[in-house]
């Protein structure tokens, strides 16, 4: 069967043959992988975070100018409330719009600070949530389009913890702008469910994790291989900052302490320190560092190239398609 072809208002808003997403991981989504998302079609979005020096963000963006022979990209900004983030991200936006990137998902606090200089120097931005009521909130800021993540995905699902089926439903009838649906997407059948639920778009994360352009250690990978929908583990929400991680020696020390009552966030900040995620992508010990993980990990089952992935993904929709056809009595 040949691939199916989707036109929503969120391929043409990215200008992107298939309506998948590739958002931004911190750590991980360096321009080698988002340079394979948007050579397959798809969009991707570098981490800014993950380059904090200012020549090292600046190369990464040319290498992704160099990677794509021209196709946009763009650039994952986390909105935070600590001086030194919003110091960091100022920056980083003169270096992205100086190398022409104008395609930009924000995530975090709303992005109300930054929203007039990106839109004023005409920049695409979707703003990523957990919640139709953050969505709400976000739509009425000057964004373009907004993702909505559910209880399923990796990192923070938000404290409410509702599904995707329920929560992307009702947030693509009531946004009002392109919507995006993350959270537990990682099959081509899901895509066709998320458009039919409404969505324009899926946002996925966690599936790509085992590509081959992820930079990170093989026994990471092979441990996402075999991991399973049960694997994760969701924690620190007694901090009201809900994370979806890997089942892993760290979360469950997460867990251990916040089942003891400890409030002191210095016991736990050994252990959910961000050096602690890179050191394990780096090093293989899946055991250490708070590592997200979504339950789509259960359709990660080969380390490949993401075009492969992406291609395995449309060929999955065809075949859902196809049964809707015969369901219909097509």
């Amino acid at each position: 069967m040949s691939e199916p072809r989707f036109r929503t208002p969120m391929t043409e808003l990215f200008g992107i043959e298939r309506p998948i997403l590739a958002g931004g991981l911190m750590w991980l989504a360096d321009a080698n992988y988002v340079a394979g998302v948007v050579n397959a079609g798809c969009m991707g979005f570098i981490t800014a975070k993950t380059f904090p020096d200012a020549g090292a963000f600046r190369a990464e963006l040319q290498k992704a100018k160099d990677l794509t022979g021209g196709r946009p990209f763009g650039v994952n900004l986390y909105m935070s409330i600590h001086q030194d983030d919003t110091e960091l991200i100022s920056g980083h936006i003169d270096i992205l719009l100086e190398a022409g990137v104008r395609f930009i998902e924000t995530s975090g606090l709303p992005p109300k600070a930054v929203l007039p200089r990106l839109k004023e120097a005409g920049c695409t931005v979707m703003h990523k949530v957990a919640s139709v009521r953050h969505a709400l909130s976000a739509a009425r800021l000057d964004v373009d389009a907004v993702a909505v993540v559910g209880a399923e995905c990796g990192g923070h699902p938000g404290l409410q913890m509702i599904g995707s089926m329920v929560q992307g439903l009702k947030a693509a009838k009531a946004v009002g702008k392109p919507v995006a649906l993350g959270g537990g997407f990682g099959h081509g059948a899901q895509l066709v469910a998320a458009l039919a639920l409404g969505a324009d778009a899926i946002l996925i994360g966690t599936r790509f994790l085992v590509a081959d352009e992820i930079w990170a250690h093989p026994a990471y990978k092979d441990r996402l291989v075999e991991a399973s929908e049960t694997d994760t583990r969701v924690i620190m929400a007694s901090f009201r900052n809900t994370y979806r991680a890997m089942d892993n020696e760290a979360a469950r020390a997460v867990e251990a302490l916040e089942t003891d009552g400890v409030q002191d966030f210095d016991a736990y900040r050994p252990i959910v320190q961000g050096t602690e995620q890179k050191a394990a992508y780096e090093t293989g010990d899946w055991n250490r560092g708070v590592l997200s993980m979504g339950q789509s990990v259960a359709f990660a089952d080969e380390v490949k190239p993401v075009a492969e992935i992406i291609a395995q993904l449309m060929a999955e929709a065809d075949e859902a398609l196809g049964r809707l056809g015969e369901v219909r009595g097509a």
